[in-house]
């Protein structure tokens, strides 16, 4: 007897167990938190008109360095890394307030121009 309970509650606790993970939403957790990159309006220089810029996240991977590699560096790292960055094909400058702004029409990930510190 006591058998089969312990049977019906391993069973009972393995079909809720399957019950969560079949309702636990499939996203990617990797760019969680990051949406993709697009033209977004920006707040702060759109009084008079829109002015849109690239913003999002892009391609970025990090792996070990291969050993042919390492070789050839001058100040060997272990870790490469990989990224693109949310740039602008096209853009066009404006004058907003009496600063010059790049308001962009298009964007892409590309190569990283600018990093920020």
């Amino acid at each position: 007897m006591g058998s089969v309970k312990s049977a019906g509650l391993s069973l009972l606790l393995l079909s809720f167990l399957i019950y969560v993970a079949e309702s636990y939403p499939n996203i990617e957790l990797s760019n969680m938190g990051c949406e993709e990159c697009t033209l977004r309006k920006n707040s702060v220089f759109s009084r008079d008109r829109p002015v849109y810029q690239c913003m999002g996240c892009c391609f970025s991977r990090a792996y070990p360095t291969p050993l042919k590699a390492m070789k050839t560096m001058t100040i060997p790292k272990n870790i490469t890394s990989e990224a693109t960055c949310c740039v602008a094909k096209h853009s066009y400058e404006i004058e907003v307030a009496g600063i010059r702004v790049r308001n962009h029409t298009d964007c892409h990930c590309s190569t990283c121009y600018f990093h920020k510190i």
